[in-house]
Parts: structure tokens; C-alpha cells; sequence
């Protein structure tokens, strides 16, 4: 492969997604469950519920993002093979 065979990033703006979700909801978590002190947020049990799910969701959007960008690498490769 040259520089001149890239293949457009797909994918990208599900990952970026994913891992921003992936960081709010551990630190949700970890101020719900009063790990994080200082924070109005801390030893509120309404957070320690939603992080994980809120990261869950995020590990769940960083997968479609990686299976979209394998899914669309691999089609490019077929394309170009076929040419």
C-alpha cells in the first residue's frame, strides 16, 4: 500500500464518541461512589447509577466504530483488488 492507496477513515466519529462517553461515565461513577471529593457530584448515588451505564453505552459506541472502520477497510481492499 502507498500513500497514494490511503483509505478514508470511517469509524472515527463513533470512537471519539465512545471514549468521551467512556471517561464522563467512570468519573460519574467514581464521584457517585464519593471517590472524587470536592465535587457536588460526589456521594450522590443518582451518578454511581448512571456512569456505568453512561460507559457502558461508550465501550458500546467505541465497538461500532471499530467494526464500522474494519467493515469499510475490508471493502476497500476487495474494490481495489477487483480493479
Amino acid at each position: 500500500m502507498t500513500a497514494g492507496d490511503l483509505i478514508p477513515l470511517k469509524g472515527w466519529p463513533w470512537m471519539a464518541g465512545g471514549m468521551l462517553a467512556l471517561v464522563i461515565g467512570v468519573l460519574w461513577t467514581a464521584a457517585g461512589l464519593d471517590w472524587v471529593k470536592d465535587s457536588m457530584m460526589s456521594d450522590k448515588p443518582v451518578f454511581a447509577v448512571v456512569g456505568p451505564v453512561v460507559a457502558v453505552a461508550g465501550l458500546t459506541l467505541i465497538v461500532l466504530g471499530v467494526r464500522a472502520r474494519e467493515r469499510h477497510r475490508q471493502a476497500a481492499l476487495a474494490g481495489r483488488e477487483g480493479s
